[in-house]
Order: structure tokens, then sequence, then C-alpha cells
């Protein structure tokens, strides 16, 4: 009796250690919904530590090779292998990625060690796909083993099933895409497993696309997971298409606004001269130090306020926020106080890098905040990598309005106010 209890014990163990090191990946998919269904591309970027980012397909799978602290099981080459659900209920799924293409064996032994199902088959070096049922109620072990390489995880079934009949059989296989041979964007070929090196507590960015429409999400995975993006329209006068973000109940563009014409197709004058800029008194817009090549793509225009005073300066469906929209979003960052560093750029590419830190810096919903300058009522640039200001729909009185400003050397997300006729840019909130 006790050896037998003993060698459930050491089983056990053997089972757990196996999905400890199973557990350290996660498999992430992509889905659409609201103006479009469809995914095309994802851009994948951590902002926790700043490595490349990725794009893949819309229909790929993101697998990330998380690290725990855990090392994984190895025999020769590893491979990968993925059971859900789990627990299951009477059939689940599992994945295999062999290290290499060849025959293997697919097997499933009870808590006893006792062989309860066997496949062979061929595994091409891509991700297999295979249907587990039949099983009854307790604990199993599922082992890959194939030439130089085992892999096991582990299952735990709640099936009412007499357990009569347990088979394994092959429903799906997902040959990786050549990207020399597939364009990113097309997402026409078959499904692709992408791999991305990833540790617990990351927080990554997604970016999708559909179409025009384009959809920012962060999050820190710790299971698998679908992400959803809200598809949602933001073309602007010049038919620019923006992505989108959502912070709390609100949502807001992703970058700022870049546009010469209003939503009516109006045109914005484009006011180089700095006394033209300082008398102006109509709506006007400029680039930094007058430099569209340089600064529009990345930063966005610098509008004066009567350009907001119009009211048509934002794509249809979008509003410059007020002052009281911005303090709603400071406020549900946690307060002003705090709130800038929650919603500037991580890696401190574009900002001042001497004194920047960007490790204070989380960008936590994907709004990337960006120091692009401002212009003076006396039509100077000054600021540009040091801050950036972002001007309210409110005004005070017949020359001046709030603003909002971020700093390289601050937290806050900062109110203020300045004349009518100085430059700032403008990031539109959703209706």
């Amino acid at each position: 009796m006790i050896r037998i209890l003993m060698g459930k014990v050491v089983f056990l163990i053997f089972i757990c250690f196996a999905l400890e090191a199973n557990a350290q990946n996660y498999y992430i998919t992509f889905a659409g919904a609201g103006a479009s269904t469809s995914v095309n591309t994802v851009k994948v970027e951590n902002l926790t530590n700043g490595d490349t980012p990725l794009t893949l397909n819309g229909n790929d799978i993101l697998r990330l090779t998380a690290t725990t602290g855990i090392n994984s099981v190895k025999n020769g080459l590893s491979s990968e292998i993925k059971v859900f659900p789990n627990p299951s209920t009477g059939i689940s799924k599992v994945q295999v990625y062999p290290p290499l293409s060849g025959n293997a064996v697919i097997t499933v032994f009870d808590i006893n060690g006792k062989q309860v199902a066997q496949i062979q088959s061929y595994l091409e070096n891509y991700l297999q796909e295979f249907q587990l049922s039949g099983l009854y109620n307790g604990l199993f072990l599922i082992s890959v083993r194939g030439n130089n390489y085992h892999y096991s995880g582990k299952l735990l079934s709640n099936s009412n099933s007499d357990g009569n009949i347990v088979s394994i059989k092959r429903i799906n296989s997902y040959q990786a895409v050549d990207e020399n041979k597939i364009k990113i964007g097309e997402a026409k070929g078959p499904q692709a497993t992408i791999d991305m090196a990833y540790t617990t507590g990351d927080r990554l960015k997604f970016t999708g696309t559909s179409g025009i429409y384009s959809t920012v999400l962060t999050d820190i995975p710790s299971s698998d997971k679908t992400i959803t993006f809200n598809f949602i329209a933001c073309t602007d006068g010049d038919d620019n298409n923006y992505p989108v973000v959502r912070i709390g109940t609100q949502v807001w563009m992703a970058e700022n606004l870049k546009t010469t014409k209003d939503r009516e197709k109006t045109s914005i004058p484009d006011v180089a001269d700095k006394t033209g800029w300082s008398t102006l008194s109509t709506p006007g817009l400029c680039w930094y130090e007058n430099n569209a090549a340089t600064y529009k793509d990345t930063y966005g225009a610098l509008y004066n306020w009567y350009a907001v005073g119009t009211g048509k300066l934002c794509p249809t469906g979008w509003h410059v926020p007020s002052d009281v929209e911005w303090a709603a979003l400071a406020t549900f960052l946690g307060g002003e106080s705090i709130a800038g560093n929650k919603l500037k750029e991580t890696d401190g590419t574009h900002w001042y890098s001497p004194w920047y830190e960007p490790s204070k810096a989380t960008d936590e919903y994907g709004f990337t905040a960006l120091p692009g300058g401002l212009r003076y009522d006396d039509g100077t640039f000054d600021v540009m990598e040091f801050g950036g200001g972002w001007w309210s729909s409110t005004k005070i009185d017949v020359t001046t309005a709030y603003g909002l400003v971020m700093t390289y050397n601050s937290s806050t997300l900062l109110k203020g106010w300045d004349y009518k006729t100085s430059g700032y840019s403008i990031r539109c909130l959703g209706n």
C-alpha cells in the first residue's frame, strides 16, 4: 500500500514538474470587433524591456516564450505541448510543436501510470493539433516522444465518461508562413505561430489594423487569451487614418493630429512667418521649426486655439477634449501628479535622454505621449524633446485658453493656460 502510494506521489511530482515547464508559454490570438471583425496585422511591442517589435498577420498565433525563474525541461531538442481546455469535461485539444519532423508517439497515462490511449504519427516541424476524447474523471499525463525529444503535459478531466473508448486523432496542422513569400498584412495563407521572448509581468502593446482602422491595446499576459480590437473610424480632413485607444470610458486618438483640413475639407493655413503667426486671430497651423518632413509624421502639427475654436478640427465623431475631459483622464489614471508618466512613451526614444527616466514611464494604455514641443505666441519654437503641450477646447477669455503639458522631468499631467496665438498639439477624443 505504501509502495503504491509513494509511486503516485513520485508520478504527481513528475507531472507537476512537466506542467511548470510547460506553463511558461502563453498563446495569444487576435480578433476584431466594431467597424471590422477581421484583423490584417498586429504590431507587438514590449513596453517593459524595449525589445524589437514584431509584426504578425492577424490570423497568426503569438507564442510568448515566458521566463518565470523555472528552467524548461530539455531532453536533447525540446518540443512544445499545449493541452486545452484544462480541466476538460469530455474533449480537449493537444497542440504539439516538434523541434524537427519525424515519427512520434503520443501517449496518455492515468494517475497510476497505466496507458489509456496511444497514437503513432508523422509530425512535421510546425504546429500539429490532435483531439483527445473519452477520458474518465481523473488526472492524466500526455506524453509526446519523438526522435531526440520528449515532452509532457498534464490534463485534469471532470468527464462523466466510463472511459471505455479513449481516442486521439489528428485534426489540424499549421505550417509556418515563409515571410519571403507572403507580405505582412495580406493575412491569407496558413496560420503561423510566431515566438516572442517574454518575462512574466512585462507589459505588451498590441496595435491591430484592419483596412483603414487601427486600435491600440496593452496587456500583461498571464495566461492564454484572445486580444479583441474594437475598431473605430478616425479619419481626418486630409484622409489620414489614426489608431485609437480606450482609457477607462474614454476613447482617444493614439497619435497627435496632423491634418491640414478640417472635417468639412476647409484648409487650415500653414503659417511659417513669425509675425504672421503672432498676429493671427483665425485658424492656423505649423510644423515644428516649419519642417514638416522631419516632424509631421511623428509629432503631428501645432495648431493655434482659433483652429480648435471652430469645433470642426477633429474627424467626424471626434472632438477636442475640454479641460474637464482631460481632468477625467487624469483622475482615472490616479491623479494629475502621476498621470503624465502613465501616458508617456516608455523607451525614451524621443524624449531628452540624458535626464529622462524611461523606467518611470509606463504608457499603461498605449497613449504614447511624445515631446512635440510648442510654438510661443511670438512665433518662436521651443522645448522639442523636453516636453509637449495639448490644447483643450475650454477658453478662459478672449485671448487665453486652457491646455495640458507633460515634461521630461516630471510625472505630472499639468493643467495650464496660454495665449490662443500659441501653437500646441491636438489629441482628439471620441464623442
